[in-house]
């Protein structure tokens, strides 16, 4: 199966190489599971371009050091609710294979399930290319989000799980697309509140399946894909009753695994003006 990697710079400021395979870019705006958008409204998968989608790699622990002066700046409004309430969350002791999970992690996996900042947060990061290490909002929660994904996603397989939502989607077989923010997605079959009327099964190799630490524990068997991660169209089915697993769903998208882009791949360490920034804040 052809895969796609395309991950651009790295610490020290060396640009990184990338080798594309098959993509396709179109324009796309995705709606979150958790919003109301108007019934039966038509949108187009893609790779969402403006995506902020760094996935650190080669310089965690180089970000870990400054991120925490986003802190201060970014601590208001829907994050700042959502990080509070996340605090008791925060405290469940990690599974013995999660020990590299620390309490931010946790707490970064429980402002986000919390669905306080959900909707702000996601639409940030689908479309925050242009503003990263700027007056993008969202530095830390990113940062936080991502590296628990990964930690978790170091002690598991590739999953097949299943997203739902109220709108209509459109695409073609063979094209590569990526949800762009962090696309919350289930084991379960049977969740009805997202929707049935454009729904997906994915094989997602970088998502990770969050296990007891959202902040609705696992009700929800949530696995949380990363906005890098990309997929191939594999199969569209249409009508309800034709895909089994999804009996509900008017159309569902079979999307497998196809690599990863992340352009902004450790960007603000790269960048001196950045660092210049981060000694002053």
């Amino acid at each position: 199966m052809k895969r796609l990697y395309l991950i651009t710079g790295g610490a020290g400021g060396a640009g990184g190489a990338a080798l594309t395979v098959g993509l396709s870019v179109l324009i796309w705006w995705f709606v979150s599971d958790h919003s109301a958008p108007p019934p039966n409204t038509s949108y187009q998968l893609s790779t969402v371009p403006e995506a902020v989608d760094d996935m650190y790699e080669g310089c965690k622990g180089e970000m870990e050091k400054v991120n925490d002066k986003f802190f201060k700046k970014e601590f208001v409004g829907t994050f700042k609710e959502a990080w509070k309430h996340a605090e008791q969350c925060s405290n469940k002791q990690p599974n013995p294979e999660d020990k590299a999970l620390t309490k931010i992690h946790m707490q970064a996996i429980c402002a986000y399930t919390s669905n306080i900042t959900y909707d702000e947060f996601n639409k940030a990061v689908r479309t925050g290319k242009n503003i990263y290490g700027s007056s993008f909002k969202f530095h830390y929660l990113h940062l936080w989000l991502t590296t628990a994904i990964q930690t978790l996603n170091n002690n598991q397989r590739c999953h097949i799980t299943y997203r739902k939502t109220k709108s209509v989607f459109s695409g073609n077989v063979s094209d590569i697309i990526r949800f762009g923010s962090f696309a919350s997605s289930s084991f379960r079959t049977n969740l009805t509140k997202y929707g049935s009327e454009t729904c997906f099964q994915i094989e997602t190799c970088s998502g990770a399946y969050l296990k007891d630490y959202p902040d609705s524990g696992t009700d929800e068997e949530e696995v949380l894909i990363p906005p890098y991660e990309t997929f191939n169209i594999t199969q569209i089915i249409e009508g309800k009753g034709e895909f089994k697993p999804l009996p509900d769903c008017k159309k569902v998208f079979i999307l497998k695994n196809a690599g990863v882009i992340s352009e902004l791949n450790c960007k603000l360490m790269r960048e001196q003006s950045f660092l210049q920034l981060m000694q002053n804040m």
